[in-house]
């Protein structure tokens, strides 16, 4: 299978959204209650949160199998002005279920990798992730060198609470 990846602009939300339509709660409908995941879907892929996301830094990228969206992913740099080392936050990687097991979620990782090191400021650099604590892919980020280096249960609203890992991974 061949495939590519591109950067996203606004005009690309509706793909985005209706990717995460399936996968986001493909992904999440056995670790979540229905009503979290259409909080979260509000939350963080209507149109106006995504045009926000944009607005405030996120990168998105989406991969493409044979002109067909496959994933998407997004990074921001979050780094404090006092902070000696560039922190680059990974917020979405997600394949489509169909397309899962084709190296495809790797690429986009490698993507991220690859923009944090094109764009960090200084000599050092620092990807990090949210991942729950029960997702399948946690295994997936072990794997491609990201450690746990903490956990949390962050609220998120409505009552709801993201119970993560935080993984991060020097960049040199």
């Amino acid at each position: 299978m061949t495939f590519n990846i591109n950067r996203a602009t606004t005009s690309d939300i509706p793909v985005i959204k209706s990717m995460a339509e399936v996968v986001f709660r493909d992904t999440y409908r056995n670790i979540l209650s229905s009503p979290q995941i259409d909080y979260m879907m509000e939350w963080m892929y209507s149109s106006e949160s995504l045009a926000k996301q944009f607005g405030n830094g996120h990168c998105f990228f989406i991969a493409y199998a044979n002109d067909i969206p496959c994933g998407y992913m997004s990074i921001k740099d979050e780094t404090a002005s006092n902070e000696s080392i560039t922190l680059f936050h990974l917020h979405k990687l997600y394949v489509m279920p169909d397309f899962q097991g084709y190296r495809i979620g790797k690429a986009l990782f490698e993507k991220a990798f690859e923009y944090a090191k094109e764009n960090r400021t200084g000599s050092k650099a620092l990807l990090e992730l949210n991942v729950n604590r029960f997702n399948t892919a946690l295994g997936f980020y072990l794997k491609r060198g990201m450690k746990i280096t903490k956990e949390g249960d962050f609220p998120i609203g409505n009552g709801y609470f993201m119970n993560d890992y935080i993984m991060s991974m020097e960049i040199d």
